[in-house]
């Protein structure tokens, strides 16, 4: 009976269709190739399968798929170790440097040779690098914002005394809600913050129980929506029809998100996948009666003040997003504004908020990039002055 070797697993991250499937096909005889889109569904997929032997990113330098995931992963003790392979569109003097300064363990110019990429991969899979603990703690190129200590302290006491003026009113709350709604008073999701850290997020339960399972059902309604996805919706039935048909299994298997799909399938979901970035229901349909009073008048936000006193993030700053929203701003375009902090309220929360109808995802983003740029102490004192006539203004969100 002929042995069956198994072949080392290795994960390619691209946001690059093209070239997952490109890669696939050249690497396919020698590795179990997983592909991801982003570095967090490669984190999330990691964290709870056997890990791979070598990771290989293809992306800009300095986005998030880039030197951020690389500092990520140093900090991650199952990825510590493992050898990352950098591919970008051209290779100069500068970012050759700066990805071994960052300890990739090599760096290859898109389209690779295939030999060559081959011989060294197999090397990093044989001889892994052992980075030095010191090392992998070191300050990058890459900017990493740090809350400066004036603001940290101002965040402190300002949670602390609002969480303490405010308990009355919390034990209220959670009574109504309770009362409306079965289900849970505090409603905690993963959200993305600065320099792409996740941690739970807590508000007010303003919505239904299960809208979560509602949401597929509404995606009609999206304010950012710019084309209906139709066709493939997920990957459970991977087998196109010419592979049903030679009933011979799956001739051009690719690994997604850890999941095995069809190459064909892949294709055509990636030919009609909607391209949009936010998800925003006017008048949303899930939200509670109580729900809507408290969205309207930004109640819903306050136990984020929990989360200022634990440090997740601060009383300004730009907005924590879901990790489906964050999972798509991963161009140099929007990297930048993950290098501030993530916070209660911010500049674009105050900016012509319910005068001139709903902001694009394009505006949101310049204004965190601003604050990114220009974030002080004074400005946040300004943002936070303004906030106070903003949360009087009209916007059912």
């Amino acid at each position: 009976m002929e042995n069956i070797i198994s072949k080392d697993r290795i994960a390619f991250i691209s946001s690059n269709p093209d070239s997952i499937v490109e890669f696939s096909h050249l690497f396919k005889e020698e590795f179990d190739v997983f592909h991801f889109e982003n570095i967090f569904k490669f984190i999330q997929w990691n964290n709870s399968n056997i890990p791979v032997k070598l990771v290989v990113t293809y992306s800009d330098l300095l986005s998030s798929n880039g030197i951020t995931f690389r500092k990520i992963c140093k900090n991650i003790s199952t990825t510590a170790n493992i050898p990352f392979v950098l591919i970008v569109d051209r290779i100069t003097e500068a970012n050759r440097n700066i990805a071994l300064f960052e300890q990739f363990a090599d760096i290859f110019e898109y389209p690779i040779q295939a030999d060559e990429f081959l011989l060294r991969a197999k090397y990093l899979i044989e001889n892994p690098p052992r980075y030095h603990a010191s090392l992998t703690k070191n300050n990058t190129i890459f900017p990493k914002y740090k809350i400066p200590t004036s603001k940290r302290i101002f965040d402190i006491i300002f949670s602390s005394l609002a969480l303490l003026c405010l308990l009355p009113f919390f034990i209220i709350f959670a009574l109504i809600i309770v009362l409306e709604s079965r289900g849970p008073v505090f409603y905690a999701a993963k959200r993305v913050g600065s320099g792409y850290t996740l941690f739970n997020f807590y508000k007010f339960r303003s919505m239904r129980h299960g809208a979560d399972a509602m949401l597929k059902g509404l995606k009609h309604l999206n304010q950012y929506h710019e084309s209906t996805l139709d066709g493939i919706q997920n990957f459970n039935n991977y087998l196109c029809p010419e592979c049903q048909n030679a009933n011979a299994g799956c001739q051009n298997k690719l690994y997604m998100d850890g999941e095995m799909i069809c190459e064909k399938i892949f294709a055509d979901y990636k030919r009609v996948k909607e391209n949009f970035k936010f998800i925003k229901i006017e008048n949303d349909p899930r939200t509670t009666r109580f729900g809507k009073f408290m969205r309207n008048t930004s109640i819903d936000e306050l136990p984020q003040l929990i989360n200022v006193l634990k440090g997740d993030m601060s009383i300004v700053g730009n907005r924590p997003l879901p990790l489906y929203e964050a999972e798509k701003l991963t161009t140099d375009q929007f990297a930048l504004r993950f290098m501030a902090p993530a916070g209660i309220t911010g500049l674009w929360q105050v900016t012509n908020r319910g005068l001139s109808g709903h902001m694009s995802v394009e505006e949101r983003m310049e204004l965190d990039n601003e604050y990114a740029k220009n974030s002080s102490f004074v400005n946040d004192i300004k943002i936070i002055l303004r906030t106070i006539p903003a949360l009087f203004q009209k916007e059912n969100v």
